[in-house]
């Protein structure tokens, strides 16, 4: 039974990590924002910035993963 529900979280296909990606995108927009209102001025802008860099990385890991799980 475990092994069932685990694989209900195994990304296969490049639509289901571009949903993630999405999702992780939207996350990382909303948290970006808050650390706007708590730090004004630049140092809240920075941390805005590493947000999405942050999900850009991720993706690009994430899709990778998919392309070479699709060659074996």
């Amino acid at each position: 039974m475990g092994i069932r529900l685990a694989r209900l979280f195994v990304i296969k296909t490049k639509f289901e990590a571009f949903l993630v990606i999405y999702g992780l995108g939207a996350g990382s927009i909303e948290r970006g924002m808050h650390y706007l209102q708590q730090y004004p001025g630049y140092g809240g802008w920075a941390l805005f910035a590493c947000c999405p860099v942050a999900v850009f990385m991720a993706g690009a890991r994430i899709l990778d993963s998919v392309e070479r799980a699709a060659l074996d």
